[in-house]
């Protein structure tokens, strides 16, 4: 019997593998916090499925996400990722996430880690809404603008309050599974 999941993911496997495995699930971990913030920031504007799809070839071409190596890529770099067919090619974006990179290393000096920073705006415990319709949740909240505007304080770059919210469903500081999901209670 089919489980019941969020509306969102039912069109496709690769969407519902992310829907049951990590959409929604609590992240701690630097490394993977910044994986979701330079997937988040491609995604702007496009559909997540698009990102979803292309998310191996980002790995591959931003050396498995590493922020260290990212903050340190030269213009040699840039144009090689410019010319990769199999990512986003976006040079705001692009530059964004170098920029991005290094200010992430400065909150982790500055707080410890990037984790402690983040989740310190839900006071390091989810949200969890209860949206009966995935149609019906908010593109972004009161608390998005301000995770927003403070990221952007801190020099981030295409983190508007949209791209925020979804940050914070991704790695699950929010839990906007679908109450009738079966995910709803297990995240």
């Amino acid at each position: 019997m089919e489980k019941n999941r969020c509306g969102w993911c039912l069109s496709s496997e690769l969407y519902k593998s992310y829907h049951d495995n990590e959409w929604g699930v609590p992240v701690k971990d630097d490394a993977t916090l910044f994986e979701f913030l330079i997937l988040e920031t491609f995604q702007a504007g496009l559909s997540w499925i698009t990102v979803l799809n292309k998310r191996q070839n980002f790995k591959k071409a931003f050396d498995n996400f590493d922020y260290k190596k990212i903050a340190a890529y030269d213009q040699k770099k840039i144009d090689s990722l410019l010319q990769d067919s199999g990512i986003i090619r976006n040079r705001l974006k692009i530059n964004a996430t170098i920029s991005n990179a290094k200010a992430f290393m400065e909150i982790q000096e500055q707080f410890g880690s990037f984790s402690d920073y983040i989740w310190e705006f839900v006071d390091h415990t989810p949200i969890k809404n209860s949206y009966v319709n995935y149609k019906d949740m908010p593109s972004t909240t009161n608390l998005s603008d301000l995770l927003s505007k403070d990221l952007k304080s801190k020099g981030f770059k295409f983190v508007g309050s949209t791209v925020v919210y979804a940050h914070m469903q991704a790695t699950g500081m929010v839990n906007d599974h679908e109450v009738t999901c079966y995910r709803y209670d297990e995240v």
